[in-house]
């Protein structure tokens, strides 16, 4: 089957089919006479399987090390729970995250007056240096970035 084939029986778009094929994920597909990527049922088993695992908000790198041991019939299954527990603990970060950033949000909102004057306390929040961020509830080290946020 094409690329375009493969895309829809797999639920992966073929522009994503080509970047997990640049990046190694997946191996090159084989080519037709013309220069046509062939796909094989079991390619499309494999995009399934990727394509669950980005459902579950796995990264490249661990979809990687996923596809690794679903390949390795001689894998041991504590090491793919190990994996998938580490995901889990990641998720639970990022809603902490979220949370945090939600209830941020609804402090900043609740102090706006939300009338047709042009002052804002949510802009004037965003504006300041992170270290003059008040309280919102949450703990903040002075010169923390928000929740969810990354300095550089």
């Amino acid at each position: 089957m094409n690329i375009g084939d493969a895309a829809r029986a797999s639920g992966v778009s073929a522009k994503m089919i080509r970047y997990y094929e640049e990046t190694g994920l997946i191996p090159p597909a084989a080519r037709s006479g013309s220069g046509y990527r062939i796909y094989a049922e079991q390619d499309v088993h494999m995009l399934r399987f990727i394509r669950r695992a980005r459902d579950l908000g796995f990264s490249v790198d661990g979809i990687r090390e996923l596809l690794s041991l679903w390949r390795d019939r001689d894998r041991h299954s504590a090491d793919v729970k190990r994996v998938a527990l580490a995901h889990v603990a990641e998720l639970r970060v990022k809603i902490r995250e979220l949370e945090d950033m939600a209830s941020t949000l609804e402090t900043l909102a609740a102090s706006c007056h939300g009338n047709d004057r042009p002052d804002c306390p949510i802009l004037s929040e965003l504006e300041a240096p992170s270290a003059d961020f008040p309280a919102t509830g949450h703990a903040q080290r002075a010169g923390a970035p928000l929740a969810g946020t990354r300095s550089r």
